[in-house]
């Protein structure tokens, strides 16, 4: 097997590691760990103000470029100009790998591409300033010219075949595995005076409001209602929620925590006894694996990737059905035996994903296109 270096923008991973952030500190551990003799990695940073992890160094055959460049900048020259080339700013490389939709413009290397889900395109409004200027306009082109488009879900990798018209076999589906900070999934029991949790960036995609409208709605029943806990750094549109919880009747029922980084993401995770995850789409849902992975039971939406993730192990709910969020949440909550038999299902769940796997898959897709194959779309 050729080697090859590989070139990741790992600028999503620099401040909040989000789901995106958390997919390219993640990839790039996996990636150094599962590397053939002669790989490198190179992971490219630009910043004025964000430093990279020095530690990354200690992962076999790494380099870090880190330039004092600000991301806002360097977006819009490459995504408005194609300009500056990565190797002008972080060496030669046989293949260049965005963690956005977005080509990093190249000289030699091949540019791949990930995309996490489309809900951009369907739903701007829902989407960040940046986003929504250069995602919808430019993404059919940079799909089309990439050399490869990695997603990390089938559900994903579909819709990019079937609205942007890339062909399958030049999709790879790549699915996160479980965090460093898990390591792998556990057997153990919720605790039954623990919270409700809610984990997400508070953007109008993850539909928070309707857990909020939820959790009234179960109010108003009356009976023992645990505390609900919201765990997530705020975003532009979040405004009314974050008004909303300082109000009766969720200001003497509901937690803010804000954004949580991943050193302490365990302990909030192991004092809840039910995850719920209500957004309109996720392109994989980082939280809902990482519940099932530590036997906590699981309410989701039945949008975007989140039946792939979940399957049998959580109850699903359409994401605009107030009413029923609340009956599954009430569900779970007063029928131990299910919340017994979603823990055992979501651990059982949460096995079958992993990094080395995912790792190992796109070293695979390089390889057979630095050779000239094809990706082989849905291979993992």
């Amino acid at each position: 097997m050729p080697t090859v270096h590989i070139l990741l923008d790992y600028r999503p991973a620099l401040r909040e590691r989000t789901g995106v952030g958390e997919y390219a500190h993640e990839l790039a551990h996996a990636l150094a760990a599962t590397a053939e003799p002669g790989d490198r990695l190179t992971l490219f940073s630009s910043s004025w103000s964000d430093r990279v992890d020095r530690s990354l160094l200690q992962w076999p055959a790494t380099t870090v470029v880190d330039r004092r460049v600000p991301v806002r900048v360097l977006n819009w020259a490459w995504h408005r100009l194609q300009w500056p080339p990565i190797e002008r700013l972080a060496g030669d490389a046989d293949i260049a790998q965005s963690l956005h939709p977005l080509m990093v413009p190249t000289r030699r290397a091949k540019p791949v591409v990930t995309i996490h889900d489309l809900d951009f395109l369907q739903h701007p409004e829902r989407t960040s300033a940046e986003i929504r200027r250069d995602y919808p306009a430019l993404v059919r082109g940079h799909a089309a010219a990439a050399a490869l488009i990695v997603t990390n879900s089938r559900n994903t990798a579909e819709a990019v075949h079937t609205v942007l018209g890339v062909a399958r076999d030049r999709l790879v589906t790549c699915r996160p595995g479980l965090p460093a900070w898990i390591g792998t999934p556990v057997e153990r029991v919720p605790p039954a005076d623990g919270y409700v949790l809610f984990v997400g960036t508070l953007e109008p995609r993850k539909n928070l409001g309707a857990l909020l409208d939820a959790w009234e709605l179960l109010i108003q029943e009356g009976g023992p209602l645990p505390r609900l806990r919201i765990a997530g750094g705020t975003r532009p549109g979040s405004e009314d929620w974050i008004a909303r919880l300082a109000r009766p009747p969720l200001r003497d029922r509901v937690d803010y925590v804000g954004y949580v980084a991943a050193d302490a993401r365990q302990p909030l995770y192991e004092g809840a006894r039910l995850l719920v995850l209500p957004s309109y789409h996720e392109g994989f849902g980082l939280p809902v694996l990482e519940a099932m992975a530590l036997g906590i039971p699981v309410v989701a939406s039945n949008a975007g990737a989140l039946p792939e993730v979940a399957g049998d192990a959580a109850l699903l709910v359409a994401p605009e059905d107030r009413r029923g969020l609340a009956e599954a949440i009430r569900r779970v909550l007063t029928s131990p035996g299910l919340a017994e038999d979603l823990r055992r299902r979501g651990v059982a769940r949460a096995r079958q994903f992993s990094w080395t796997d995912a790792a190992r898959t796109l070293r695979d897709a390089y390889s057979r296109l630095l050779s000239g194959g094809r990706s082989n779309a849905h291979r993992h």
